[in-house]
């Protein structure tokens, strides 16, 4: 018997088990509420296993932050799909002191978001090095690159350059000449015209790779 995709507000008579009963001497109609049967839960089920609903891309923003050039790449990720929007790299004029490069990058970086409109964001973190001046003055160039997404309302997650390195390439440990070649792969579109764009593309990338456990982790930040 096909199974009633309508909805049901009460039980039914089986037809099978009707016939049956109205076989000579199988039933009298005072037995007929036996045969009641109700089909609410199997229309229920039936009406779970629908198909799921349609997945929407999400535009990211990868930010490589610097003073002397800050990177920035744009892609949309639908599942395992990547695609290329857009790339470059807002470079301060030389001889700006460092408040007024700041704000370069800022105003720089406004206009992409504005331009783009992105829904989430992504920034390496600061690399330590031996110079404590020269990553001072980089983590804040990234202070401004986290601001600036902030600013719009858009979540901002953070990657370690090895763990973005290791996302794209495959290893902890690659040098730029192999991120590009693997950019070329993952995205066949992009030409990114400076390593510093190449960068923020190959930060977008992680973070389409591991944006919902980035996102829990935001979540449980904020608790």
């Amino acid at each position: 018997m096909p199974l009633n995709t309508e909805p049901i507000d009460g039980p039914r008579l089986c037809s099978a088990s009707l016939r049956a009963a109205l076989r000579p001497g199988r039933a009298s109609p005072g037995d007929f509420r036996s045969l009641y049967v109700s089909f609410i839960r199997l229309w229920r089920y039936h009406y779970a296993m629908t198909s799921p609903p349609i997945r929407h891309p999400v535009r990211i923003i990868g930010i490589d932050p610097g003073l002397r050039r800050t990177g920035w790449g744009v892609i949309e990720t639908e599942g395992n799909r990547l695609v290329f929007i857009g790339c470059g790299s807002v470079e301060p004029p030389d001889g700006l002191p460092l408040a007024s490069r700041l704000l370069a990058i800022h105003e720089g970086l406004a206009t992409v978001l504005g331009d783009f409109r992105p829904a989430e964001a992504a920034v390496e973190q600061t690399f330590v090095n031996k110079d404590g001046v020269a990553t001072l003055k980089l983590g804040q160039a990234r202070g401004v690159a986290m601001l600036a997404p902030a600013m719009f309302g858009i979540a901002v997650a953070e990657y370690a350059p090895n763990q973005v390195k290791k996302t794209v390439v495959g290893a902890g440990h690659a040098d730029k000449n192999q991120i590009a070649v693997m950019l070329k792969i993952l995205l066949p579109k992009a030409e990114p015209k400076s390593p510093d764009a190449a960068d923020a593309l190959a930060i977008a990338i992680t973070h389409a790779h591991h944006r919902q456990g980035a996102a829990l982790r935001l979540k449980v930040a904020s608790l």
